[in-house]
């Protein structure tokens, strides 16, 4: 659970100080208020970075040299576990580029690397629908999250990676353009086979142990369907594996085979980046065939099957990030949802009116109205409207206004 939050020039707030109880929490206002902005800085605390962006700079306000996002996290609704304040700190750079983080725990330095453990989240944002036909980048960014929450050791071999990877794109570079001997390049393949052989593994056991969490997911939103196929993920890497090879050995095979065609295009051809993840239901991938509605259904079976695999580490549910999602699912999808929601000690959920919502949630949520800055008060303003907001929000904001 997150307990309170501070927010010092992060996007569009000046200035914020909220604090939250258990269950959930609506949060409603016009597009470009500043709601999911609210989320963004919950997921900075969580995972040290943006969902959104991967320029840290731009989360700071404009005009300002400095964002600041500070929250107390941790113990649940009985007081159960130990409090941690953490604290992210964003220095924008003078001429407008990657700007310099801090992080820091309980007012100690740590790595970005120290926080899923401390605050684990599922979020489910709008362009998360395309998680099956979009980009591969969105697939492996969804499984490199849900890894580093469960294992430490997948974040550091993560980076560890990113940096290898890094350095042997700029010695083949320099290669090609006879800067470089290639016999610089076996000091880079071990650390980059090393960090690789242990990001593969990791990966394929995670797939492994969300199989079944998402089988099961996957049967309560559409008992029908599910009856008739499985819906399975599958890793589709680059370098497989032949009988007795290692993920690291068959890497290792792979970049000989390849050693030529990167020098010529000057960059790593194969690897963990280049890998992917296929959605399937009876073996085929439903990238290729199935409806829209099929794949939402398949998204949202993943999500849920996150909140299971999460759970099940310390038997305490993530906090589950909604960003103005439940427009993008039908009415039996979206009461799926809410029942998941309604089992959660915390939920954030996005919206521009509280109409969309289930009556259900939105009698049992306590809401927020984001509100956007004016003359009169630059900046956006986060403000408290209780629980059980009327429907309609002309009713909700006349009745605030009148408190």
């Amino acid at each position: 659970m997150i307990h309170s939050i501070r927010l010092l020039d992060v996007r569009g707030y000046a200035q914020l100080d909220a604090t939250f109880g258990p269950g959930p929490q609506l949060v409603w206002g016009p597009n470009a208020a500043g709601k999911t902005s609210l989320l963004e800085a919950i997921v900075l605390l969580a995972w040290g970075r943006s969902h959104r962006t991967t320029a840290d700079a731009e989360i700071v306000r404009w005009g300002a040299d400095l964002a600041r996002v500070e929250g107390t996290v941790g113990a649940d609704a009985a007081g159960e576990g130990r409090e941690e304040v953490i604290e992210v700190a964003i220095v924008a750079s003078a001429g407008g580029g990657a700007g310099r983080k801090r992080i820091r725990v309980n007012g100690v330095a740590r790595r970005a690397g120290a926080l899923p453990g401390l605050l684990r989240t599922v979020v489910f944002a709008p362009e998360e629908m395309l998680l099956i036909a979009g980009v591969p980048g969105l697939r492996r960014a969804a499984l490199d999250q849900l890894a580093s929450q469960r294992w430490p050791a997948y974040g550091a071999a993560l980076a560890t990676y990113g940096r290898a990877l890094a350095q042997r794109n700029s010695l083949l570079r320099a290669i090609r353009e006879e800067q470089a001997a290639r016999a610089e390049l076996p000091y880079w393949d071990e650390p980059l086979l090393d960090a690789a052989g242990e990001l593969v593994s990791l990966r394929l056991r995670l797939l492994q142990d969300v199989a079944e969490p998402l089988a099961r997911a996957h049967a309560e939103i559409a008992p029908e369907e599910a009856a008739a196929a499985r819906l399975a993920v599958r890793y589709a890497t680059n370098a497989p594996a032949q009988p007795g090879e290692s993920p690291r050995q068959a890497l290792a095979r792979r970049l000989a085979e390849t050693a030529e065609k990167e020098v010529w295009n000057g960059s790593t051809l194969v690897g963990p980046h280049r890998d992917d993840l296929v959605f399937e239901l009876a073996g085929r991938d439903l990238a290729g065939f199935a409806s829209r509605g099929q794949q939402r259904t398949a998204i949202l079976a993943f999500k849920l099957a996150e909140l299971d695999l999460l759970t099940a580490l310390d038997r305490t549910p993530p906090l589950l990030l909604l960003d103005d999602v439940f427009s993008e699912l039908d009415p039996e999808r979206r009461a799926h949802l809410v029942r998941r929601i309604g089992d959660l000690p915390q939920a954030f959920i996005t919206t521009t009116t509280p109409d969309d919502l289930s009556p259900d949630l939105v009698r049992i949520a306590t809401a927020w109205e984001v509100r956007a800055g004016d003359v009169d008060q630059p900046g956006a303003r986060l403000i408290p409207r209780g629980t059980g907001i009327p429907r309609g929000t002309g009713a909700g904001r006349d009745r605030a206004a009148g408190t």
